[in-house]
C-alpha cells in the first residue's frame, strides 16, 4: 500500500500521533500524585479530567508548524514555543527561561547554544514532542530524522538530545507505515540504521534491541534508564523498547511504560505518540474523553500560527525564514543538493552533519546582492546568514594546524538560509570554543 502524501493525510496522521502522545502525557502525569500510585500498580484509571503537560504543548507547536509550512521552520517553531509557553505546564527551569527571553526578543540560537556552559541541553524535551513529526513523514523515515534534527535546535543543541529526537521520529515514521508497523526487532533495527552510531542514544538502542526478549520491564528500565535523569539517552532507548513490544496495543504499551516509574509523563508521551502513529495504535476512546482537549490553534490545522503575533520577527534574530539546505558546503565547496550530501555523510557514518574542509574549516559567508552576513559560519562560531539575499561561501584562510577529524560542522547558505552553524568536537557542541582549540571536558 502506498502512503498518502497529501498535506491533509499527513496532518491526519500527525494529529492521530498527537492524540496518543497527549493521552500518554496526561495520564502518565497523574501518577506523580501520591494518592494515585496504588491505581498504577493495579492498572486502574484515576478520575478525570487529566491535564497534559509541556510535552503535549510543545508537540502541538510541532504539528502546527508542519501544517503551516509543510516542513520544520526553526524560527516559526521557536516563535510558537515562546508564544504558547504556559509556565504551569511543568517546563524545566532552563527552557522556562529560554522561552521567556525569546518572547522578550532574544535570539533562540544564542540562548539555546549557551545553555549548560555552552554545551547545550541534552534533556529529553526534543524527543518527547517529536512523534507527530515522524507520523507526518511516514513515507520517508530518513526525512523524518532530518527534520527532527532541525526541530531540536531551538531548545536542545547537545548531540544526545538531537539524536534522541531523530530516533523517536524515525520510530514513529516506521510505525505509521500504511501496511502496518514492522515487528519489534525490525523497528529498532530501522531506527538504529537512521541515526548516528556514535552516540549514547544509539548505544542504548542497540542494548534495547538485544533485550527485546526480556519480559520484565523493570529489569530493562534498570539497564536502559527510564528518564529519572531526564536526559535523552536515559529516556529514549527504554521508551522505544516499550513501544516496539506493543505496537498496535496502546493500553499494554502505556501500562508497561508507566509501571516502571521514572519520568512517566515523558516516557508515556513518547510511547503513546509512536504507537498511535500506527493504523491500529489509537488509545481507547474512554481514555481520550478524560484528557483535556487539545488547543484550538493546533486542531485548526496550523492556522493559528498565521496570526500577527507569530509573524512578528524577533528583534535580534539573524534570520527570519527560508529554506534549509539550499546549499551545503563540504570542504569549502558549495554544492547543489546539499541535503543529499548531508544524508550521504550521515548514512556512511563519517559524520552526522557536513564536514568542514580539512585545511580550511568552514567558509566565510559574503554578501552578494542581498544577504547580510553574521560573521564566520562554522569553526565553532554561532554564525548565520541574515534574512533573504543571495550569498556565496568563500574559502577561508588555511589553518596553521590540520583540522581535528572529530570537528564536524554544517555550513548552509542560500536565499533566506535559516540553519545554525553547529560545530561539534568529540561529539559535543563547541560553539564557544575559539578557533584552533578543541572542546574542554564535559
Amino acid at each position: 500500500m502506498t502512503t498518502d502524501r497529501s498535506p491533509e493525510a499527513r496532518l491526519e496522521r500527525a494529529l492521530a500521533s498527537l492524540r496518543g502522545l497527549s493521552v500518554g502525557d496526561a495520564l502518565g502525569s497523574q501518577f506523580f500524585v501520591p494518592v494515585n500510585y496504588p491505581l498504577l500498580k493495579r492498572r486502574e484509571l484515576p478520575e478525570g479530567p487529566w491535564q497534559w503537560t509541556d510535552d503535549t504543548e510543545m508537540a502541538c507547536s510541532v504539528v502546527a508548524v508542519l501544517a503551516a509550512h509543510h516542513r520544520i521552520d526553526q524560527d516559526a517553531l521557536a516563535r510558537s514555543f515562546a508564544h504558547h509557553h504556559d509556565f504551569d505546564r511543568g517546563y524545566g527551569p532552563a527552557v522556562n527561561r529560554l522561552l521567556r527571553l525569546v518572547r522578550e526578543g532574544g535570539d533562540w540560537r544564542e540562548l539555546s547554544a549557551a545553555l549548560f556552559n555552552g554545551q547545550g541541553s541534552w534533556g529529553n524535551g526534543a524527543a518527547m514532542r517529536i512523534p507527530p513529526l515522524g507520523a507526518w513523514y511516514a513515507d520517508d523515515p530518513e526525512q523524518a530524522t532530518h527534520q527532527a534534527e532541525i526541530s531540536a535546535y531551538p531548545t536542545h543543541q547537545h548531540r544526545e538530545a538531537v539524536v534522541g529526537a531523530m530516533a523517536v521520529a524515525a520510530a514513529a515514521a516506521l510505525a505509521a507505515a500504511p501496511d502496518g508497523p514492522p515487528g519489534a526487532e525490525d523497528l529498532l533495527d530501522g531506527v538504529i540504521a537512521l541515526i548516528p552510531a556514535r552516540s549514547a542514544v544509539g548505544a542504548g538502542l542497540r542494548r534495547a534491541r538485544d533485550m527485546l526478549d526480556y519480559g520484565d520491564a523493570a529489569t530493562v528500565a534498570a539497564v536502559l534508564g527510564c528518564g529519572r535523569r531526564t536526559s535523552a539517552h536515559d529516556t529514549v532507548p527504554f521508551a522505544l523498547w516499550s513501544a516496539a513490544r506493543s505496537l498496535g496495543d496502546y493500553e499494554n504499551a502505556f501500562w508497561t511504560t508507566a509501571q516502571v516509574g521514572g519520568d512517566v509523563d515523558t516516557t508515556c508521551s513518547i510511547v503513546g505518540g509512536v504507537v498511535a502513529a500506527g493504523p491500529a495504535g489509537a488509545p481507547p476512546e474512554e481514555w481520550v474523553r478524560r484528557v483535556e482537549p487539545l488547543p484550538e490553534w493546533v486542531t485548526r490545522g496550523g492556522r493559528g500560527l498565521r496570526t500577527s503575533a507569530l509573524r512578528r520577527p524577533f528583534r535580534n534574530s539573524p534570520c527570519m525564514s527560508g529554506t534549509l539546505c539550499d546549499r551545503t558546503v563540504v570542504a569549502g565547496v558549495s554544492a547543489a543538493g546539499g541535503c543529499e550530501a548531508l544524508r550521504a555523510l550521515r548514512r556512511s557514518g563519517e559524520a552526522d552533519t557536513c564536514r568542514c574542509g580539512a585545511d580550511a574549516g568552514c567558509g566565510r559567508v559574503e554578501r552578494v546582492g542581498g544577504g547580510v552576513p553574521d560573521g564566520r559560519v562554522g569553526g565553532g562560531a554561532a554564525g548565520a546568514v541574515r534574512r533573504a539575499g543571495v550569498v556565496r561561501v568563500a574559502r577561508a584562510p588555511a589553518r596553521r594546524r590540520p583540522a581535528d577529524p572529530r570537528e564536524v560542522g554544517r555550513c548552509v547558505a542560500g536565499p533566506g538560509a535559516c540553519d545554525v552553524a553547529v560545530s561539534r568536537c568529540r561529539g559535543r557542541p563547541c560553539r564557544t570554543a575559539p578557533p584552533g582549540r578543541s572542546c574542554g571536558p564535559g
